[in-house]
């Protein structure tokens, strides 16, 4: 199985090698209409797909953040050709993390794997992705999710208590000058979350929040941009906020755009809008060359937004040397602020790329 990782590694790597999309991948345009469940499964004509799983969850007077990831990477646009069940076109990289808030401590595992029988595969006709056995799938209304690495582990059953979210214009989602330059991206923004979670080998009913994001295009990024910052944010008074903006090389960030879904769940876009995010603290990674932001003021005026976002725990590093080959800080935030001049408070996820390294040339 060790060569088999490593085998499958060195494919991805490989194929992030290239810059920008095979002009034969499909590209993301306006006008396409998502339908479900179809749309929660995989989207083989697009290079690049992944269903993103984050949340907060509570055990007692223990808190606690955790993602689970599943990505899709096709090697060619062009289907397998040899008549086989092992015959394969795309490689499933896989990350899971655990963040013991209480005691600061993170865990995380990665995984990869070809597509093939009892590796790796993703249905076309509804959510069921798995990796060895890491799996996501849906089950009626709701969504299991599961993931194990030695004496860390996570079983939980997610319920939606919203419709999908589309993010863009009906889930076409713009992300630079570029008219190619976009994907398809949806969310469930509120999943109840109940199962149970083990760190250290010790195992602990946990109940709490999630977030869902789902994505598929087949490029992204120019050679002039680096990385991303996102923003998944869970308010108490039952609003909730994506944020979304890429960096240039020379350290600039572009306009942010995101999505808010109000208290009674009407969805507002945000591009165009002012949104003001501002960095106020940074942790300088010790196995990376990375700073990264920790903790920032958003500001959205037309939504009267107002919040203090901070890093539950500094740090939520992935090094995932043996999967995307991707640095990048993943981790659970919580939030206070006031919306509407009301106080409120929340909890979240924040994901940074391209501070280690950059992404050109990689999605």
């Amino acid at each position: 199985m060790k060569s088999l990782l490593i085998a499958c590694s060195a494919i991805f790597l490989c194929a992030l090698a290239a810059i920008g999309a095979s002009p034969s991948f499909e590209q993301a345009v306006p006008g396409r209409v998502l339908v479900f469940p179809r749309d929660h499964g995989k989207h083989p004509s697009f290079q690049t797909e992944w269903w993103y799983f984050t949340g907060n969850l509570n055990s007692g007077d223990r808190s606690w953040g955790f993602q689970l990831t599943f990505f899709r990477r096709s090697l060619s646009s062009e289907p397998a050709r040899e008549q086989s069940r092992w015959a394969a076109r795309d490689v499933y990289p896989a990350h899971f993390a655990l963040t013991d808030v209480k005691n600061g401590e993170f865990f995380h595992a990665e995984l990869i794997s070809r597509e093939g029988p009892g590796l790796a595969a993703a249905a076309e006709d509804d959510l069921g992705v798995h990796v060895r056995d890491w799996s996501a799938e849906r089950v009626g209304e709701r969504i299991h999710v599961k993931a194990r690495d030695r004496g860390y582990a996570l079983q939980l059953v997610l319920e939606p208590l919203r419709p999908v979210v589309l993010h863009g214009r009906n889930g076409y989602s713009r992300k630079g000058a570029v008219d190619t330059q976009a994907s398809y991206y949806y969310s469930f923004t509120r999943l109840r979350a109940a199962g149970s979670l083990t760190f250290k080998g010790i195992s602990h009913e946990v109940s709490g929040y999630a977030w869902m994001d789902h994505e598929f295009g087949s490029s992204m990024l120019t050679p002039e941009q680096v990385g991303w910052d996102w923003f998944s944010l869970q308010l108490d008074d039952e609003s909730d906020l994506m944020l979304f903006h890429l960096r240039q090389k020379d350290g600039s960030a572009e306009p942010t755009f995101g999505t808010l879904v109000r208290p009674d769940g009407h969805v507002v876009e945000l591009a165009g809008r002012s949104i003001s995010i501002s960095t106020t603290e940074t942790w300088t990674s010790p196995r990376s060359p990375a700073k990264y932001p920790s903790a920032w003021n958003v500001e959205i005026p037309s939504e009267g937004i107002s919040l203090n976002v901070a890093a539950s725990v500094a740090d939520q590093e992935l090094v995932t040397g043996g999967s995307t080959a991707i640095t990048y800080w993943e981790g659970a935030v919580h939030i206070k602020g006031t919306r509407n001049g009301r106080t409120v408070r929340g909890r979240g996820y924040v994901e940074l790329t391209g501070y280690a390294h950059s992404l050109k040339g990689r999605l």
